[in-house]
Formats: structure tokens, sequence, C-alpha cells
């Protein structure tokens, strides 16, 4: 048998086919024999109780095709097939059965009653093995046996055609309740499923072995009848809570363009297209105590589509802008099911919004960044562009501005708004120059400083002070100049860094006397040297 995970039944069945092969394993004694009598009454009402779960399917199927033929229709004829085919093969193992049981008891044997069923008890050839062979082996060239087992495996891969392929556990039930494979071999011999089932097998073991067969047979046609019940299932209207559903297109309208929304029920059943108002409604309490509810005054049916209901409205006025009303929806006992929605919307003119995110000002040289953005839009909808230097974005609604000049720049902006292009408007700013650092040593650029402190500086630094922008400039050269015995004396640098010549300078300088560190020149981001102001300290 193949692997997996059983339902009761097919362990059920298992357990008997289990009992059957262990009785076949002994010598076949009369109450042996007798004991097949009761393993096969057993598998006829097994059997007999399969028909009856699997009337009951097709009982649910033609219910619900009443409720609703569009959906239930196409599974329905699905089912219909397999009752047809599980029945011809059910009776056509009926009849070989009835073969096998006229051949060993003769015309008038009162193995089989009127109904056609056999009652295995009355049959007194027992233990005879010629009759099941020479019914299902004659002749071996096309022999009865090979033309069930052929049935058998059509009507086995027909059901698992009914099937979803990724449905691997039902696929498995019916592999499992159908299997047409040969036994394994034993001892190097191969033993094909005819010879199995058939060959020098006592008449009474033929018969409960092919009613074994015919439970295999209900079973297999209830696991797919059940499923494709299910399958309607799956998308029938079969709920029992309701949620009124507003999707708008947009929450955000401008002026002079159209407010879109979808209304519908969560769960809809596009076979049965709801009805949906708009306008006023009130709640009504019905004489169970429940609530309901009803339009008040002017109402506007809404066209509905896959079980969706469209709302347009193109608003004069700006503001916000509330609606709503009923959807109504036929249940499967013909009374209408009422839901309220509402929903709301803002109309707004349409405008730009491009928002420098460090300053008011663009400024040359360095990366300004930028973000630029149309309420109700989205990023990638957006295309911006500017007259004076480059704007690039880096995500979403941030952008990069690098004015090329002083002065001014104008940052313009289009949308793609349902495949059209639409001018947004323009944005002016001031382009400035990035403005000059602060020379320091020390952290002072004037007033008084100790001789040790400063000597044990290392150079000069370029602060930018009071400005957003993380920048960093570099002192490229500056001159040390002081008064020494009456005369100017001074040294230069040709690095932001103090050199000894002028440690000794500081050094030779007495106390009181006046500091200057001029000339000094400092690069920044765009590369341009600029001069900065005179340093002035006095030693104190």
């Amino acid at each position: 048998m193949a692997g997996g995970k059983e339902t009761p039944r097919q362990k059920l069945i298992g357990m008997m086919y289990l009992v059957l092969m262990a009785m076949l394993a002994l010598n076949v004694s009369v109450e042996v024999l007798d004991a097949f009598v009761v393993v096969d009454e057993g598998l006829t009402r097994t059997t007999e109780n399969f028909s009856q779960q699997n009337e009951a399917i097709y009982r649910e199927f033609a219910r619900r095709m009443a409720e609703n033929p569009v959906r239930v229709r196409p599974w329905k004829e699905k089912a219909d097939e397999v009752s047809n085919r599980a029945n011809e093969l059910y009776n056509q193992i009926q009849d070989f059965k009835h073969q096998i049981v006229i051949r060993a008891e003769g015309q008038n044997t009162d193995a089989i009653d009127e109904d056609g069923k056999i009652i295995g008890a009355n049959i007194r050839a027992k233990e005879n093995t010629n009759p099941p062979w020479q019914v299902m082996g004659i002749p071996e060239t096309n022999m009865p046996a090979t033309q069930l087992k052929n049935s058998m495996a059509d009507f086995r891969e027909f059901l698992i055609g009914l099937a979803d392929p990724r449905d691997e556990g039902i696929i498995q039930a019916v592999e499992t309740s159908l299997d047409t494979s040969d036994p394994p071999s034993r001892e190097g011999a191969t033993v094909s499923w005819e010879r199995h089932h058939f060959y020098y097998m006592p008449t009474i073991a033929a018969i409960t072995l092919m009613s074994q067969m015919q439970a295999d047979v209900r079973n297999a046609e209830a696991d797919i009848i059940t499923y494709l019940l299910n399958q309607v299932d799956a998308g029938s209207f079969m709920f029992n809570a309701l949620e009124a559903t507003v999707i708008p297109r947009s929450n955000y309208v401008f002026r002079g363009d159209e407010f879109e929304a979808s209304v519908f029920i969560a769960a809809f059943d596009t076979t049965q297209a709801p009805e949906i108002l708009v306008g006023q409604y009130r709640e009504v309490e019905l004489e169970d105590g429940s609530i309901d509810y009803e339009m008040v005054g002017r109402a506007d049916t809404l066209p509905v589509d896959q079980g969706k209901g469209i709302y347009r409205a193109r608003p004069a006025s700006l503001g916000d802008h509330r609606w709503g009303g009923l959807i109504r929806l036929r249940s499967p006992d013909g009374a209408y099911i009422s839901r309220p929605f509402e929903g709301e919307y803002h109309v707004a003119e349409s405008h730009l919004i491009v928002s420098p995110t460090a300053m008011n000002v663009f400024y040359t040289g360095i990366d300004n960044p930028v973000e630029i953005s149309v309420p109700g839009l989205g990023a990638d909808q957006i295309t911006a562009t500017i007259n004076n230097g480059t704007l690039r974005r880096v995500r979403g609604s941030e952008y990069v501005v690098v004015p090329a000049r002083t002065g001014t720049a104008s940052v313009s902006v289009t949308a793609s708004i349902e495949g059209v292009t639409r001018n947004m408007g323009s944005r002016n700013f001031r382009v400035r120059s990035v403005p000059d650092p602060v020379a320091t040593i020390g952290g002072r650029e004037r007033g008084t400083i100790a001789r040790g402190v400063l000597l044990a500086q290392t150079g000069l630094l370029a602060e930018m002070r009071d400005f957003d922008f993380d920048l960093s400039f570099t002192v490229t050269r500056f001159t040390v100049s002081t008064t020494i015995g009456g005369f100017l004396r001074e040294e230069t640098s040709q690095s932001n860094r103090i050199t000894d010549a002028q440690r000794e300078l500081i050094r030779s300088a007495g106390r009181g006397s006046r500091i200057f560190f001029d000339n000094i020149r400092a690069v920044g981001p765009g590369g341009e040297e600029r001069p900065l102001p005179t340093i002035s300290l006095t030693l104190d």
C-alpha cells in the first residue's frame, strides 16, 4: 500500500486486506473459508456505507445547484461524471463476481439473490480454485482480469485529472485506493496483478478480493466528490459576517480632476451583483429587535462590475467631501442583507512642494539636499528639472541640487497622472556662494594667549560657523609675523602646520608682543582658494 497519511476508511480496508492475506497464507480449511465469508460480508457493509455517504454528497450538490447554478454547475457536472464512471466500474466488478459464482455453482445457484447480491455463505464450492481463473484468466491474450485492471487504472487517472496537481493529499489517496501495480517480487519471481488476484485462488477468496476492489472504488469516489464539493465552498457565497468596504483610488483630488472609489462587500460573489445606493440612509429596528437600514430621500444607484460598484464624482468646491449609502446583497434564502458604508476625500488646488532640507537658499559648488513632492502623487510619478546647475534624485522624494552660479535657480516639476503629463509648477530659489570659514589657532582668532599654549598648537584650522552644511576647509598657507628689537620679522608656512622657524619666532617675542597670523589661504569642497581674515594674538 502507498505511504502517506490514511483516512479512517482506508485504514479499515487495509486491515481487512491484511486479514485476507493472512488467511490465504494458511492451509485452506473449512473454518478459513467460512472466515472469508465474514470478511466479505464486512466489506460489503463498508461499501454500502460508502454508497450512502456518497449519495448524501450528491444530494448536497443538487441543493447548492438550485441555489447558485452558475457557480455550482461546473463542479456538479464533474461529480456526476464521477458517479457514472464509478457505477460502471462497480457493476463491471459485480458482473465478474456473478460469473465466478455461476461457474462454481451453476445457473440456478442460490448464492445470488434477486437483487444481484452475492451471499457468500450459500457458495458451496468455496474452496474450488478453478472458477476464478477460468472466468478472469481466459483467454490469456485478452483476459478479463487485464480488462478489469485497465478499467481501474483508467478510473484512477480520470479522478487524479480532476484534482489540482498541487493538492498532493487527494492525489495520493486516490492512488492508494486504486493501486493496480504488480505485487513485490518474492525470491526473484514476479507475479502479475492478474495472477496475484485470481490464479489458483479459492472461489470465496476471489469474491472477497473483488469486494475489496468495490470498496476501493467507492472510497476513491467519496474522496474525489468531497474534494469537488470543497472547491464549490472555496468560492461560494457562504459567510456569516458582512462588512461594507470602500477603496478610493486616491483620497487626494486636484480641482477639476475626478474622484473614484470602489465600494463592495468583502467576500463578494461575482455571480450575484450587489445593489449599491449612494445617498442618505437611516437605521430601522425590525420586529425581532434586529437592526436594518433603509435609504432616505433620493439615492443614486452605482453601476456594478464583477461585484464592485464604481463611484465617481467631480466636485466643484475645495475641502473635505463625505459620501456614503447602502450596499444590498441577496442572501441564499432570498432576503436582502443591507450594510452601510461611508467614505471621504479631500479636494485641493494642484500645487507643488519643493523645500530645501537645510536652508532656504542653494549654495554653489556643494550638494544641496532638497525634497520635491506633490501631495497625492507617488515619487515615481514626478519629474523635476532645474535651470541652474544639476538636479538628481537620491531616493523617493529626496534630491540633490548643485547650482552652477550665484543668482537664482528655478525648480520645475511635471507629473504623470493616468498617462497624461501635467505641469505642476515651479519654484525660484536664491543661489549664493558658500560663506568663508574663520581661521583659528587653539580655538582663538584674537585676544591674549599664553606663550606655552600657543607653542603647543600644531597648526591653523578653518572653521565654518553658523552654517547648516557639514563642509570642511583646509588651510594651505599662512605667515607668522611679530616685532622683535624694533624690527618686523615674519616666517611663512606652505601648509596648515606651524614650522620650526615660526615656533622660534614666537619664542623670541617678549611678553605683551603681538603675534599676527596673516596671508591665510584655505581651500574648500569646490577647490577654490580663499583668503581668510588675520588672526591677532597678544602673548600673556
